[in-house]
């Protein structure tokens, strides 16, 4: 049987940490522990194979359209945004923000931004494959409301911050080639605790029908994607210095209001002194985002939506990533599909 008739069939019935879970919740960590092991959670909510997959096009949504339109100045093709026949879906969402970048690029910068653009355009494409007529319609997406929303919260809420100046109001990713560097910092570490978080939680039919392969591969380019963000960023800060080159110090304060948002599992951006690195010294790496023990972090589908969302709980405090929430951010309606509603 192929994969789309594997997805139709529904055969894979596995219950997987949709987040913090129910009170009856009594271990609140998926995917790799700092010592390697897996610890599946256990929770009352239960989700199949073909919901991880939609909520990785959720994420794969967002991703194609931020690039896209930073590329290109559109986004994607009507073919590729679905009909919402599937779940909650009702219709593709709009998409709001997002332009070619206004700065002109050189050689090398048009070409990493037309190549990010076309690999997150084709992850979009492939997951819509292996989905069929499972897939959900792409969300309404706004990257405007998105992108104001962290700066006024990574500002605000670190505001006591000595090392890290305050991300200029007037931020927009689409600006220049350093700022779309920045925006392109958010997504991507998100993209791999996703996928690195969610591999182990497939069931063994969504294996054999290549579910893992294609999550492992996907996950991969996002790595990809990341360490050749995170290298520009360093290594312009090297040469420049943070004074006349700010840019990994804003991406540092965003990375601060991930680990708020979405459970820690950060490396920040750093080693801007000049000169050789030494076994001793590399865990600062600024390039590999790891644990102690070198794995890549996790993060469970719950502490995502509180990303994409970017929301807090009123009460709880300023940085408590609140329960129920269905929406905000960069998703103002919500994830497509059955993963959408914050259980923590």
């Amino acid at each position: 049987m192929d994969i789309d008739g594997i997805v139709k069939k529904a055969l894979s019935r596995r219950t997987f940490l949709a987040g913090a879970g129910s009170a009856a919740a009594a271990t609140l960590v998926a995917g790799c522990s700092d010592n390697g092991t897996v610890t599946l959670p256990a929770t009352s909510v239960a989700y199949n194979d073909v919901d991880i997959l939609n909520f990785a096009l959720n994420l794969e949504y967002l991703e194609a359209e931020f690039y896209l339109r930073a590329a290109t100045g559109s986004g994607l093709a009507t073919t590729d945004i679905g009909s919402g026949t599937s779940t909650t879906g009702t219709g593709a969402g709009t998409v709001n923000g997002g332009t070619k970048i206004v700065a002109a690029l050189t050689t090398f910068q048009t070409a990493f931004v037309n190549e990010l653009a076309y690999t997150e355009q084709q992850h979009v494409r492939a997951l819509r494959a292996a989905l069929g007529t499972a897939a959900v319609a792409r969300p309404t997406i706004d990257l405007t409301a998105g992108f104001a929303g962290g700066v006024t919260a990574a500002n605000s809420l670190f505001a006591t911050s000595t090392t890290l100046p305050a991300i200029p109001t007037t931020f927009s990713p689409f600006a220049d080639y350093n700022s779309f560097l920045v925006g392109a910092f958010l997504f991507e570490d998100v993209g791999v605790t996703a996928y690195n978080g969610a591999a182990p939680l497939i069931s063994t039919a969504g294996i054999a029908a290549g579910y893992l392969a294609a999550a492992a591969g996907i996950m991969s380019i996002e790595a990809y994607h990341g360490a050749a963000i995170r290298t520009q960023l360093t290594a312009n800060t090297i040469i420049n210095g943070t004074t006349t080159y700010p840019y990994a110090l804003y991406a540092n304060r965003l990375s601060m209001l991930r680990a708020s948002l979405g459970g820690g599992n950060e490396t920040q951006l750093g080693n801007f002194a000049t000169g050789a690195q030494t076994v001793a010294t590399v865990a600062a790496s600024s390039i590999v985002p790891v644990d102690a023990n070198a794995l890549a972090y996790h993060r469970t589908t719950d502490q995502v939506l509180h990303i994409a969302y970017g929301t807090f709980s009123p009460t709880a405090g300023a940085t408590t990533p609140a329960a129920g929430v269905k929406g905000g951010g960069f998703l103002p309606n919500g994830a497509t599909g059955n993963i959408s509603v914050t259980q923590s």
